[in-house]
């Protein structure tokens, strides 16, 4: 019951916004389709002082610290701590991990319940702050250090504690500080405060850098997109003792592959390090960066430098991904019927030309603006601190209710069981009709992702706002872009076939798949909300399909508008997405994989695999991901791959994404994936994952489970 409270509250917000959303999409799409009709601070609001709220009575501090805990411990799951640290003035700041060439970082010595553990700390991006020849690595204003702890194995809860020593200085004095401070656990299950905590945090680069000696130099190569773009850029190396804080750093790049190089200290040559780690800060001043580690290894030279980059070059490659990735949308069973059947009515626009242009402008414009809004929703609800990613409206059972609906909707259209305006099968469409069926084909896309989208919106996340748009604009441009271009090129359509009763035959036909969508949505909706849940699902259905057959029944004998019948089966669906109570995350219907051994994936679960030593293949995939399911059944859930696993010793963990999950996004987010499927290969000894193609083969998984070697039980 606890759990189930907790995640409800996390929740709240996306729920509100997607049940709006699906209401407001049915209401728009069925009425359009029936009617046809200057210090280098960072400018951030928390770092006000009205925004700042002093952390208890702590007086004579410089600045004030407290302990904050996200949740209470569950066996096998971190609980995330946070050090929020709070100055008394804007002119006093705190340091980074690295100081720089003076300063004091952060010290910390954990009490903790017998068999918990810290993890590392992590950091917001900080900026430079120099003092005559010194450069410090500061906070100035509030900020936070999130801290993972691993509870024990029975997950008792118990006092937190921590020691910390660090130092609070202005531009004049430095004053040591040491606080004692006792975590506090959320009084209503978990503290939301945490999501934007994270979402301050620089994310971390899904592959590894790296870094060699030259002279009294160091160059770091960082694979940094080639479409992010950089203005005044700095990297802070935590790695103590290997470069100058103050010295000049130099950026050179080509495509994805940055090289900074920095001046090394007097005497680091001498003893390399194993690796750096550090943060690339993409201008100074500002909050945006990305968290590598670099290893020992070539670095490429003579790259041009970073003030003669265009990223706009990048920016097109990417945005022409998106747009594949869009193209390639047209052949799922959702859209392809749609299309097909908008298509072939541009057969009958007759003489006047101007009509299929309408259609196709109309047609693009609802594509590209379905794809804007929820990119946009992506992006609000990201910079809100929300844990979300492409297609995060399916997620929730009012979205896939909403759309289920309309699949009925549509199958009983193609079977001719009433019309819709905005298909038909005649001339006369009207441009509302053709805006509300681009928007309906972008809507049911969004389950998919194919291999050239994955790249795109992943470097949508990172990119700033205006560019992340123009990659989601792209996607609604590549779904319409077969339409369009029959609508524009009168050569295109005169290739079509000419109209007769093949076509009616055809309709019916197309009906097939999208009633297989309609089925798949209500296995969807089982697996979301339970037997009980399903059955109002279907009993609404059945309710729904017996108004539009009278609202067909008045088209035939009227005007061909559909009547008071048609207007109570608007309302029915609806009511149905605003009224039917959501399923909690309980009533679910438990999902298994295929694959023997198989585990729930989980951040500790994967660490204690890689300290094994064994070989992890991580994939995470959703019910509602139709690339993922096709994945699973032919390379995934074979029974020559368990066999492959098992003789390799094959750790497998699986993410589900089908709820809303905030650890899996976070996860996905980190390796710089917008959604699912997404498939990791842990090689024994690795320091990253390969991450592998979005359409998978069973040879590659074999192959890689060969190339690890017998099981250590079987040597």
């Amino acid at each position: 019951m606890g759990e189930a409270s907790t995640i409800g509250q996390t929740r709240t917000r996306v729920t509100v916004l997607t049940r709006v959303a699906a209401q407001a999409a049915l209401v728009l799409l069925a009425l359009l389709v029936f009617w046809g009709g200057a210090d280098g601070e960072r400018p951030l609001a928390a770092q006000t002082p009205a925004a700042q709220v002093w952390p208890g009575d702590q007086p004579g501090r410089n600045i004030a610290v407290e302990l904050l805990l996200e949740h209470a411990p569950r066996a096998g799951e971190p609980v995330t701590a946070a050090l929020r640290f709070v100055p008394r003035s804007r002119e006093w700041h705190g340091y980074w991990a690295n100081p720089g060439d003076a300063g004091l970082g952060m010290q910390a010595e954990w009490q903790l319940p017998r068999g918990w553990a810290a993890g590392e700390p992590l950091y917001p991006v900080p900026y430079t702050l120099r003092i005559g020849d010194l450069m410090n690595h500061v906070y100035k204003g509030e900020h936070v250090v999130i801290v993972p702890l691993m509870p024990g194995a029975d997950a008792a809860g118990g006092q937190v504690r921590v020691r910390l020593d660090y130092l609070a200085c202005t531009d004049q004095i430095c004053v040591p500080e040491t606080a004692v401070v006792t975590g506090r656990w959320p009084q209503n299950g978990r503290d939301e405060r945490f999501e934007r905590w994270r979402a301050a945090l620089a994310p971390d680069l899904a592959a590894p850098g790296r870094f060699t000696l030259a002279g009294d130099r160091v160059r770091v190569l960082i694979p940094l997109p080639a479409a992010q773009s950089l203005s005044d850029p700095h990297l802070f190396v935590r790695t103590e003792g290997v470069v100058a804080a103050a010295g000049a750093q130099r950026f050179t790049r080509a495509g994805d592959q940055l090289v900074a190089e920095l001046p090394l200290l007097p005497g680091a040559a001498a003893a390399p390090p194993e690796a750096i780690e550090g943060i690339l800060a993409f201008a100074q001043g500002a909050p945006d960066g990305v968290r590598f580690t670099a290893a020992p290894g070539p670095v490429p030279d003579g790259l041009p430098p970073i003030a003669a980059q265009r990223p706009m070059g990048a920016l097109v490659l990417l945005m022409g991904g998106a747009l594949l990735g869009g193209l390639l949308l047209n052949v799922m069973p959702c859209v392809f019927p749609i299309l097909s059947l908008k298509a072939l009515s541009l057969a009958r626009a007759g003489a006047d030309e101007g009509a299929p242009r309408r259609d196709g402008l109309a047609y693009t414009a609802g594509a590209v603006l379905a794809c804007l809004g929820l990119g946009a929703a992506v992006l609000l609800l990201r910079a809100g601190g929300e844990q979300v990613g492409w297609a995060f409206q399916l997620q929730e059972p009012a979205v896939v209710l909403a759309l289920f609906l309309l699949a009925l909707a549509l199958t009983a259209n193609f079977l001719g069981l009433f019309e819709l305006p905005g298909l038909p099968l005649r001339a006369g469409g009207k441009p509302a009709g053709a805006f509300a069926t681009g928007l309906l084909a972008a809507f049911v896309a969004t389950p998919c992702t194919g291999p050239f989208m994955a790249t795109a919106l992943g470097a949508a996340l990172l990119l700033p706002a205006p560019w992340a748009l123009a990659l989601f604009a792209a996607l609604g441009l590549g779904l319409a872009l077969p339409f369009l271009l029959l609508a524009l090129v009168p050569g295109l359509r005169r290739r079509l076939p000419r109209p007769g009763p093949w076509l009616e035959r055809f309709r019916r036909l197309m009906a097939v798949p999208m009633g297989l969508t309609a089925m798949a949505l209500a296995w969807l909706l089982w697996r979301l909300g339970g037997h009980g849940y399903l059955a109002l699902v279907l009993a609404g259905g059945a309710v729904l399909l017996a108004l539009l057959g009278l609202a067909g029944r008045e088209q035939r004998r009227a005007s061909g508008r559909p009547g008071l019948a048609g207007v109570a089966a608007l309302a029915g669906a609806v009511l149905a997405v605003a009224l039917l109570p959501a399923p909690s995350p309980g009533q679910s219907a438990a999902a298994a994989s295929a694959l023997p051994g198989t585990q729930p994936f989980s951040e500790a679960a994967l660490a204690q695999a890689r300290a094994q030593g064994r070989p992890v293949f991580v994939w995470f995939t959703a019910d509602w991901c139709i690339t993922c399911k096709v994945n699973e059944a032919a390379a995934i859930e074979r029974e020559d791959t368990g066999t492959a696993f098992a003789k390799a010793g094959v750790v497998a963990l699986r993410g589900d994404w089908t709820r809303r999950d905030p650890a899996i996004t976070r996860f996905l987010s980190d390796q710089g994936a917008a959604g699912v499927p997404l498939y990791l290969w842990y090689a024994p000894g690795a320091r990253a994952p390969e991450q592998l193609p979005q359409v998978l083969t069973p040879a590659m998984l074999s192959a890689r489970a060969a190339a690890s070697g017998p099981s250590p039980t079987a040597r």
